[in-house]
């Protein structure tokens, strides 16, 4: 087995099993998380595809199973299911367990207009850089989105996210060649800033950031539709 694809087992085995805790009930909500993680894994894959085409980054063939599907290892497909399948589970064990704790709306302006002005610099002084660029453009996107949401995701994801943080960025650092000889995942150094976290490009903060907010605001949304408890 891949060294990718152990990482994303081990990832997924604990909050799937604990998906049918009897108070949290996750399983409940399946239809509204893996039609939102449909969705943004599409995004997602297709900027992976673009990406990998540029050149931005690539895939180390000693660490996946060489099973390719548009010219990316199957892995990297199933990351976009089970990372935010995690993430997203552990958000809503946080909103469970947090007895109605959230952020006022004041305070998540003041966040939000904040990380947009720091992005906005980003963007200015590092415009001719891609992966950079093109992060900071979606996270901005989906800020303003959640900003001006009525399910009011930031409230709780501004708190949740850095729970959250802490196994992304041990994923991310293993992938990124963290502990290991070689990368999984390597990057272009010109498409990047290059200030590096251990082995993780700073960007991949902006990136989780992203991911797994566009699949909160999906899933609330589908949860509207389809009742709470979908």
């Amino acid at each position: 087995m891949s060294l990718y694809l152990s990482l994303e087992i081990f990832s997924i085995a604990i909050p799937l099993l604990l998906s049918f805790d009897k108070k949290l009930r996750f399983y409940k909500m399946w239809k509204s998380v893996f039609l939102s993680i449909f969705i943004s894994g599409a995004l997602f894959i297709t900027q992976d595809i673009i990406f990998l085409k540029l050149g931005i980054w690539g895939f180390n063939p000693r660490y996946h199973t060489g099973i390719f599907l548009f010219g990316l290892p199957i892995e990297e497909w199933l990351f976009f299911i089970i990372i935010p399948y995690c993430c997203l589970f552990i958000h809503y064990v946080y909103v469970l367990y947090s007895h109605a704790f959230s952020l006022s709306n004041r305070v998540v302006r003041l966040f939000s207009g904040l990380i947009i002005f720091l992005l906005l610099l980003v963007i200015v002084f590092n415009s001719d850089k891609t992966y950079t660029l093109v992060n900071s453009v979606l996270l901005i996107l989906l800020l303003l989105t959640a900003v001006f949401d009525s399910h009011q995701v930031l409230n709780r994801y501004f708190i949740s996210f850095l729970i959250i943080l802490v196994p992304f960025f041990i994923v991310d650092a293993v992938l990124t060649g963290t502990f290991i000889k070689e990368e999984v995942v390597w990057y272009n150094n010109s498409e990047i800033i290059g200030i590096r976290l251990l082995t993780v490009p700073v960007e991949d903060i902006g990136y989780a950031f992203s991911l797994i907010l566009l699949n909160l605001l999906l899933t609330e949304k589908f949860r509207n539709f389809f009742g709470k408890s979908a």
